[in-house]
């Protein structure tokens, strides 16, 4: 995934009530929902590897990226009620986290407060070579989720990455859970052709073809939304 276009977001401006997920409410029904990954998540128009669309790399439709799977779970278990949900690329953090500055990377998405968060990074970041590596992502990561728990404000789900990586995938669990989060294990994704977007169509790029598909997005979602649905 080197070939990430600049981060752009999306947002559906919808009037919600309620200060978010209050002590006793389930997790399905936050009023206010942020997603963030790499281009996974969202990915603008990039002629030059042949992708022409502006939602998660490579489904066929927007409404087939997880991203948008998720919002119409949420829709679905709030009774027809969309919440209000914002979707956003960062990759830079992944590729430069050792000197991301957080507040910078986190300040236009944190505007929506979000009650609920879903991280969905790891592809990008560059894999650890020494125990000084490794303990510099866990710090990066660390940061990074604790700014999105707000001070324990929003609920924060974690997901492994599509293309597993025992090492990263073991420290974003490990930040996870010293952060308040829940982890969504995906190390079963990798080997399954089925959920690669090559499996569905043709790609000009293998970059592209790499990516999940539609039955891959779909994994992706119910995989999340199964962890969400389980907090009360």
């Amino acid at each position: 995934m080197r070939f990430m276009g600049m981060a752009t977001v999306m947002l559906l401006a919808l009037t919600v009530r309620g200060d978010g997920v209050a002590p006793g409410k389930a997790a399905t029904q936050a009023d206010r929902v942020l997603i963030l990954g790499n281009s996974i998540t969202l990915h603008g128009p990039k002629a030059d590897i042949g992708w022409h669309d502006n939602w998660g790399m490579a489904a066929s439709a927007m409404e087939k990226d997880y991203a948008h799977l998720l919002v119409q779970k949420f829709t679905a278990a709030r009774q027809g009620r969309a919440p209000k949900f914002l979707i956003g690329n960062i990759a830079g953090f992944e590729r430069g986290y050792a000197s991301a500055d957080v507040a910078e990377v986190l300040k236009r998405y944190l505007e929506l407060k979000p009650d609920l968060v879903v991280l969905a990074i790891g592809e990008n970041i560059p894999a650890p070579k020494d125990a000084e590596e490794e303990a510099a992502l866990l710090q990066a990561l660390q940061a990074l989720m604790t700014a999105l728990r707000m001070e324990g404000k929003a609920r924060l789900f974690v997901r492994g990455s599509f293309w597993p990586h025992a090492v990263k995938d073991r420290l974003l669990r490990e930040a996870c859970a010293t952060t308040g989060g829940s982890y969504v294990d995906l190390s079963s994704f990798g080997g399954k052709e089925e959920y690669f977007a090559r499996s569905e169509r043709q790609f000009e790029h293998k970059g592209v073809a790499g990516h999940p598909g539609d039955r891959g997005m779909a994994a992706i979602a119910d995989a999340i939304w199964a962890v969400i649905a389980a907090e009360k």
